[in-house]
């Protein structure tokens, strides 16, 4: 019988970061090593009981031993609110499930941690000691998080130690962020105190503080150093690169999810596991990488054009880990590897260092860690293996080692340039993947459409194993699966609820083949959420929080459009009975309304609007401008008074705002026109009705800009007398008080002959007596069968036919045709 395999959990607060990235890195990698499922629990930093933690930690109580057998649980980047206590009392939800936290000591649960005292002293030491600085200002974490009160105490204690006055004025708190680092520099400085360096609590902080520095036109480090803590990736490609505290944050993973496996078999673990720190000196302090300065290495004379390493190997492996700087352990003794690879050249291996330093390139970058600190490695050992100048033999060495060395540093040059343009390509690629899978969601109306747009996105953003599943009850203790996803195929999902416990529908996180899993809150601003979505693991990390965002509202914006139909239907009903007696002043508003003349320059134009027995809400207008016009049409949804009186506000708007500015950007004017339609119709009214408007800009070279949502604009091309169907992609007007975001201009051009068309959904909705709609697809064969015919002809057949295919309208019917005549 197969062994089940286990589940383990790993609790954090965002996906992205430098140092949660790292630390995922770590737990996914020995996931995969030790053949476990990993579950990647991610809500936010933990913040008290309030509203928002409920909604953003929702996740989080949902964790337990229905869904995994173990718990890493991430606690430097939880306990930023509540401290020590507050991540203690976190964690006792989850007992008797075996536990090990990364970062926090925590009582009676396993805890790697790094030695942050040390790792402060050795900073504030080297800035003391080394570079007999006396006015070290110190930038401090979070004061309820246990790491930052460590090392704001090994600070204390470094300055008591040279017995140097602890000076309050000296030290501001940040929040591990870069803004709160450049915040509390500036704090400090504001006080009109001297300093000569900086120690920040981690580098996120620290590099704050270089920029508020620079900003102020203080050079680092001609004026000030400045150190920091973590050694995350951005430390290394800083300018200038920052001397820092360096913790094995991807080991720290690692044995966090060892230790967790260690006590599932039953096996003793130690409940402190303390992982050393070293300090590495870059150019922030004014030691950049040293490569040369570490002492000279005793080589004997080169004997028949050859020199040999023996006996020196340990000297210079250790003076380029100490020197330069790489992560030995991330690497596996690349300096060992590397040096084996150059005495194989000495004794005629040619092309083996080269090789090796390829291979050794490609594993660092997988690594993320900054290839340019290779160059350190070539100058370090060219300056290490020269020979004197005087023996010939020496000349000749120095010259072929000097050809070696330019091959070196071209190959880690491009490496670098790889490197770094492949990673801004995936970020702008994730971005732009981002922008569209927003633009798509923030208008879903529907959960079929939301469906629709979750299938065509997700694989396009990476994914390709997915779970969406909202709550069932109102007490939240079931979900039922809304989307499923596998192998990058949308598949059903099944019908019957499920408990919350288990994140997502039974099986989807013990597969048979072994899956790392994010699971994250599906939540609306900081008190709504609706459920929980799992996504596969290994899309670019930036991915991951903002499309938690993107589902949300979209889950949100279909729960107040069904609210909205409801509200909308329901008064309906109720005034039905007074909308009979509006009719007739509704039906003329509309018509009255309705341009007299048709005039714009370079287009034939003509028009039609036939209300229905229930007078809706259609509108059009015509407006001419110098050099062009504007087009409008649109629908106020609901019939009657109402409904007229909106679509009266419309036309007064457009006409207004078009007068003021002809040549305004219609997204622009759309925006203020809901901001006007909302306060009025809301505020005033008293109502909920909503409208959709589309706004058309034409100029007369035949370019037409457009926004809003309405129908699709149809243009049937002289050259081609085929139709094409051109989407509108806008929200609705009155629905939301602000659409600014959810706004923008499209355009197309017109070419000579070109025949425009807008209508109604009166059009394409009617029904015969199969209830079936005359639809799009009739619309344009009627358009296309008439193309070349003057427009009143288009117009007077597409009412032909729709009156044809339904005789008794129960919507209003308005279509508008132009024909575009290209300048002589």
């Amino acid at each position: 019988m197969t062994k089940k395999r286990r589940t383990i959990a790993l609790l954090m607060d965002y996906v992205r970061g430098e140092y949660q990235s790292a630390v995922r890195i770590g737990v996914e990698r020995a996931a995969e090593a030790h053949d476990v499922h990993l579950v990647i629990a991610v809500g936010e930093t933990l913040a008290g009981h309030g509203p928002s933690e409920i909604a953003q930690n929702s996740v989080y109580r949902l964790v337990g031993a229905e869904a995994v057998e173990g718990i890493v649980i991430a606690a430097a980047t939880l306990c930023n609110h509540v401290g020590v206590e507050g991540v203690e009392r976190f964690c006792r939800e989850y007992a008797p499930l075996p536990m090990c936290s990364i970062g926090i000591p925590l009582p009676g649960i396993p805890s790697i941690v790094v030695d942050n005292a040390l790792g402060i002293e050795m900073a504030a030491g080297h800035l003391l000691d080394d570079h007999a600085c006396r006015r070290v200002a110190y930038i401090g974490g979070p004061t309820n998080n246990g790491e930052a009160r460590l090392r704001a105490e090994a600070y204390r204690k470094a300055l008591a130690a040279r017995a140097l006055p602890y000076d309050e004025r000296l030290v501001a708190n940040g929040e591990f962020t870069i803004d709160t680092g450049r915040a509390a520099m500036a704090e400090i400085l504001g006080r009109g105190v001297e300093i000569d360096a900086v120690v920040a609590a981690n580098d996120n902080m620290a590099l704050g503080a270089i920029e508020l520095l620079k900003a102020q036109g203080r050079g680092v480090p001609r004026d000030i150093l400045v150190c920091g803590f973590d050694d995350v990736g951005v430390a290394r490609y800083a300018k200038p690169s920052l001397t820092t505290v360096r913790q094995p944050i991807k080991r720290l993973g690692e044995i966090a999810l060892e230790t967790v496996l260690r006590m599932l078999e039953g096996a003793p673990v130690p409940l402190r596991d303390l992982q050393q720190v070293e300090l590495t000196r870059r150019e922030s302090c004014g030691c950049a990488y040293e490569a040369a300065a570490a002492g000279p290495l005793t080589i004997p004379p080169p004997r028949a054009g050859a020199i040999s390493l023996a006996g020196r190997r340990g000297e210079l492996e250790r003076a380029l880990e100490q020197a330069v700087g790489i992560p030995a352990s991330s690497l596996h003794g690349w300096a060992g590897e590397l040096l084996s690879a150059l005495e194989q050249e000495l004794a005629g291996g040619e092309g083996r260092f080269v090789r090796v330093l390829e291979r050794l390139l490609d594993a660092a970058g997988r690594e993320g860690v900054f290839l340019d600190l290779f160059q350190g490695v070539i100058t370090l050992l060219r300056a290490r293996l020269r020979q004197p100048g005087g023996d010939p033999a020496g000349v000749a060495v120095n010259e072929a080692f000097e050809q070696l060395w330019h091959a070196c540093r071209v190959l880690i040059g491009s490496a670098s340039v790889r490197a770094e343009g492949r990673q801004r390509l995936d970020v702008e690629l994730a971005s732009i993947d981002l922008a569209w899978s927003g633009r798509w969601f923030s208008t879903c109306l529907s959960l079929p459409l939301f469906k629709r747009m979750l299938a065509s996105e997700l694989p396009r953003l990476g994914f390709t194993r997915v779970a969406i599943s909202l709550y069932d009850d109102p007490t939240r203790a079931t979900l039922k699966a809304l989307f499923l996803m596998e192998d990058g195929r949308e598949v059903e999902p099944p019908a019957e609820s499920f408990p919350s416990r288990l994140l997502a529908p039974p099986g989807f996180l013990s597969s048979s083949e072994r899956r790392s899993v994010v699971v994250m809150p599906l939540t609306f601003g900081d008190t709504e959420y609706f459920g929980v979505m799992a996504l596969n693991s290994g899309v670019n990390e930036m991915v991951y929080d903002a499309l938690r965002l993107q589902v949300g509202s979209a889950v949100k914006t279909v729960t107040l459009h069904r609210e909205m139909v409801r509200q909308v239907e329901l008064r309906e009903r109720l005034e039905q009975e007074r909308g009979r007696e509006e009719t007739v002043v509704a039906a003329r508003i509309q018509t009255t309304l309705v341009p007299e003349q048709l005039e714009v320059e370079g287009l034939e134009l003509c028009a039609a609007m036939t209300p229905a027995a229930e007078v809706g809400g259609d509108y059009y207008d015509v407006i001419a401008t110098p050099g062009g016009g504007w087009l409008g049409i649109g629908d106020v949804a609901g019939h009657g008074l109402a409904a007229g009186l909106v679509m009266l506000m419309i036309q007064s708007m457009v006409s207004a705002l078009t007068s003021k500015d002809p040549s305004a950007s219609p997204s622009e004017l759309l925006a203020a026109l809901n901001k006007a339609i909302y306060k009025n119709v809301r505020g005033r009214l008293r109502r909920d009705e909503h409208a959709t408007l589309l706004l058309l800009r034409y100029e007369r070279d035949g370019r037409v800009t457009f926004a809003g949502a309405h129908d699709d604009i149809i243009v049937c091309s002289a050259r081609t007398r085929r139709c094409v169907c051109i989407p509108s992609t806008g929200v609705w007007i009155g629905v939301l008080p602000v659409i600014d975001a959810a706004t923008r201009d499209a355009e197309f051009v017109l070419e000579d002959g070109d025949v425009l068309v807008l209508y109604s959904d009166g059009v394409t909705e009617a029904r015969n007596a199969h209830r079936e709609q005359f639809g799009l697809e009739r619309l344009c064969a009627a358009i296309e069968a008439a193309q070349a015919s003057p427009v009143e002809v288009i117009r007077d057949r597409i009412l032909r036919e729709v009156e044809g295919w339904c005789p008794s309208p129960d919507d209003d019917i308005t279509v508008v045709v132009a024909r575009y005549r290209a300048p002589a």
